[in-house]
């Protein structure tokens, strides 16, 4: 079996990621749980299944011992993945994120209508948000997808690796590979000011540097869409403000306040039935209120904010948690597992 059997066997059975090693059999991630194939691959085997995804520099630098992350695409089905090879107790190693090959739609994902209003603001900072394989990427995408069908914009992309690939409708496109087309998301995003951009995709704020450059991008009158790795919309606002020096946090609160038009967190939970999974979600939107909690130092009181916001589109983890409950989608065990706030979803 190739990689590119592989992956399309994955595909075919509704798993997520496969991982590869040695000596142990390949796992797959189906609706969030790991299945073991009976099947493993030797040594030998494994570098030529890694070794068939990179090209001449990749292999250079994977031989020198370094971790790479990287896309590919498989030759006769199309299917793109997310990949990272790594080395472990001697042996190479990969990982894959089968990532489809077309760009979903907001439609078919099922997700808050507000979602689409985020995408359609002609400029500030909207963040999708959650842990990983909780589906930010997708979401992001779609994103992405609406306002290319919908608006006439300049849509620059900066990504690591370039995951899902756009094709050019009513918007320009650029996609931008951190290692391959540019150095750093910071130094793209630096760059990108001179690009005339209307919308800067980030893949992701992983560090200062970016963070600040991406508020930056937001207060000059762009829209900026990005992820962090936080489990809820407070989570998130303090993750950016702890980013920065002590001194300087009273200032990135109103830089913060001035520019974010919202936060979507979410979570991918199996269905109850075992045939799938659903996304739950924390939506904040950044309304004269929720933007006054943050320039204010009351972060604390968002989710409090949140509850009493629905008519703006606002509502917390478990207020979605108890609905997906009602429905019949999860079961409560489940979803105590994934609230941020276990306690006060068994109220």
């Amino acid at each position: 079996m190739n990689i590119d059997e592989l992956i399309e066997y994955a595909r075919d059975n509704h798993c997520s990621d496969i991982h590869i090693t040695c000596p142990d059999e390949v796992s797959m991630r189906q609706y969030g749980q790991l299945m073991k194939l009976d099947r493993a691959f030797r040594s030998d085997e494994l570098d030529k299944i890694i070794y068939a995804m990179l090209d001449s520099e990749q292999r250079d630098q994977f031989n020198k011992g370094k971790d790479l992350d990287f896309s590919y695409q498989t030759k006769g089905s199309n299917i793109r993945c997310r990949a990272n090879t790594y080395h472990q107790k001697g042996y190479n190693a990969a990982c894959l994120r089968i990532m489809g090959s077309t760009v979903p739609t907001l439609e078919s994902l099922d997700l808050p209508p507000v979602i689409q209003q985020l995408a359609e603001q002609p400029r500030g900072l909207v963040l999708v948000t959650g842990p990983t394989g909780s589906g930010k990427s997708t979401t992001l995408a779609a994103m992405i997808d609406f306002i290319n069908r919908n608006r006439s914009e300049h849509i620059l992309t900066i990504e690591d690796p370039i995951e899902y690939v756009y094709t050019p409708a009513q918007s320009t496109i650029h996609q931008r590979e951190i290692g391959k087309d540019v150095d750093s998301f910071a130094g793209a995003l630096r760059s990108a000011l001179r690009e005339d951009p209307d919308v800067i995709l980030v893949g992701e704020m992983r560090d200062f540097e970016t963070i600040s450059a991406a508020i930056t991008a937001a207060e000059t009158g762009h829209l900026v869409m990005s992820t962090l790795h936080t489990t809820g919309a407070a989570d998130t606002v303090n993750r950016i403000i702890d980013a920065f020096p002590p001194h300087s946090q009273s200032q990135i609160r109103n830089q913060l306040a001035s520019i974010l038009r919202g936060v979507v967190t979410q979570n991918l939970i199996p269905l109850a039935k075992g045939d799938g999974r659903v996304a739950a979600t924390e939506i904040l939107i950044g309304t004269d209120a929720i933007c006054n909690l943050i320039r204010t130092d009351k972060v604390y009181q968002i989710d409090s904010s949140m509850q009493t916001g629905v008519k703006d589109g606002m509502h917390t983890l478990n207020m979605n948690l108890k609905e997906l409950i009602q429905k019949g989608l999860i079961t409560k065990e489940m979803a105590l597992k994934r609230s941020n706030n276990p306690k006060a979803l068994m109220v």
